[in-house]
């Protein structure tokens, strides 16, 4: 296939990815997700664009040079970047489907959404920490052009682990536990290469060399990642055929199941026999699994991080959202989409009396019952002193009674069905309301705290927030039966918009 074809059919895939996305039905309605969206990505923007200033002027103080220390830390910049990938970064096996059916070449097909992997803007997203860090410590050794190396050796970096992504979320859509590999992988390396021998942190020093390299325009070093580059991308261009025809080929996998009865769940009636439901579906159903597995996953991470790390001992602004957040972050993740999964049978639902009453209980119930898990990790801090007990049941307390009354009024106005073994990406199911309430949903607490410190102490702050937060969950009956009561209103609209989107 010659040059001019090839940029032809380039920018025709360009326009049709474009253009799938404005025809599709929830267009309109996650127009505004995607400004708040634009709004999160800048904030996060200026705020790693000022914390790679604060770095710099904390590395000045170092024996090394900045970008020698930015770069010792290569492997922990790009493990964060792998996981914060499968929120925002898919397959390409799904928007090849439609091609299939045109005479062009499935592996000139591959290619194109391959290259398009690479030349995404998010694999330049770092580089606003990056960038103060480089302009500032670099050009005065290396000039200009040692910059410029710096800058576009860090993002071929990203776009080998755009492509190292890849191979591992294609093998995790297949069956979840493959994401333990990469994650046994990053582990190894950051303890063998920091701390296991004797504390001499050779992978540091081999990456401030490697880095180096890239400064300096060294043949070999580019040489490596190219070949590292072109490797990768053959592998994935194998995998990504094979899933292309499993997906054509809709092999449906029956396995049996093992019934679990969860007995003792029977003492309460039919909030208990929802509660069944809400667990077996989270065990069960892809998408809901996938969104609860990663849930857990984020829950965990914040607490391990406020549990075994000192970095926001100082702020109380920070200790609160880490610790508010870790509490609530399964909550945001699941909830948002609140009665969405149900909608695939609303219909049998609205036949029974206050059966959606008894539904939204169960899920509070058991949302709450999920925040054990942090409450455990947040112990150890309570008994080193690092944190006093009023504010970890002050941001428990909180998340249950002020966080979650926020996320379950989206039960009123969701009105879009998820299919429970669909991709959720696909479905494109974001809308304004969600974002908003998810927004507020995870601000308010900072907004709140920041508020009682300044006008109080940390210890009376903590206990306000503890007060609001036990009249929030005590009251939970009667603002669930609002929400309830609200819902019933909406009942004819929110069930059409259900049947509407059921085959979308």
């Amino acid at each position: 296939m010659d040059f001019k074809r090839t940029k032809l059919l380039y920018g025709l895939i360009a326009k049709n990815q474009s253009l799938s996305k404005k025809r599709h039905p929830m267009f309109e309605k996650s127009t505004f997700m995607k400004f708040f969206i634009y709004i999160f990505m800048a904030f996060w923007a200026v705020y790693l664009f000022f914390l790679g200033i604060a770095l710099y002027a904390g590395f000045e103080e170092s024996s090394r040079e900045p970008y020698d220390m930015i770069n010792g830390g290569m492997i922990f910049l790009l493990a964060l970047d792998f996981y914060l990938r499968f929120g925002m970064q898919e397959t390409p096996a799904q928007e090849i489907r439609p091609y299939k059916l045109l005479p062009i070449p499935q592996k000139f097909l591959l290619n194109v959404f391959l290259v398009r992997m690479a030349l995404r803007p998010y694999n330049l997203f770092w580089h606003f920490l990056l960038v103060p860090i480089g302009f500032l410590s670099v050009p005065r050794f290396f000039g200009i052009s040692g910059f410029v190396g710096f800058f576009i050796g860090w993002w071929l970096v990203f776009v080998v682990n755009s492509y190292w992504y890849l191979i591992w979320r294609t093998l995790v859509n297949k069956h979840v536990m493959f994401v333990s590999i990469p994650t046994v992988v990053y582990a190894a390396l950051i303890y063998f290469g920091f701390f296991h021998f004797d504390g001499t942190s050779w992978l540091a020093k081999a990456s401030m060399i490697f880095g180096q390299g890239l400064i300096g325009w060294n043949l070999l070093c580019y040489g490596a990642l190219v070949l590292l580059l072109v490797l990768l991308f053959y592998v994935n261009r194998v995998i990504q055929a094979r899933s292309v025809y499993a997906e054509l080929a809709k092999e449906e996998k029956v396995s049996k199941v093992k019934s679990i009865r969860f007995g003792f769940l029977d003492r309460f009636g039919e909030v208990g026999e929802y509660m069944k439901l809400e667990i077996k579906s989270a065990l069960r159903n892809s998408v809901v699994r996938k969104q609860f597995l990663m849930g857990i996953f984020y829950m965990l991470l914040l607490s391990a991080m406020f549990a075994f790390s000192d970095v926001y001992d100082s702020s109380p602004f920070w200790k609160v959202f880490i610790c508010v957040y870790s509490f609530s972050c399964l909550g945001v993740m699941t909830l948002t989409n609140v009665m969405c999964s149900e909608g695939n049978y609303i219909d049998g639902l609205m036949s029974r009396k206050e059966s959606v009453l008894s539904i939204l209980r169960a899920k509070y119930y058991f949302n709450v019952i999920m925040m054990v898990i942090p409450l455990i990790f947040m112990m150890m801090p309570v008994s080193e002193g690092k944190v006093s007990a009023v504010m970890v049941f002050g941001c428990l307390f909180f998340s249950a009674g002020v966080v979650f009354a926020c996320l379950f009024q989206l039960a009123i106005y969701n009105n879009n069905t998820i299919h429970l073994n669909e991709k959720l990406t696909r479905s494109g199911r974001g809308t304004r309301m969600q974002m908003l309430i998810s927004m507020v949903s995870m601000f308010a607490p900072m907004l709140v705290m920041m508020v009682l410190i300044n006008l109080f102490s940390e210890q009376t702050a903590s206990l306000v927030l503890l007060l609001i937060g036990v009249a929030g969950t005590l009251l939970h009956p009667l603002w669930l039966r609002n929400i309830y009561k609200r819902f019933m209103k909406r009942r004819y609209e929110n069930m059409a918009g259900f049947r509407e989107s059921r085959n979308v």
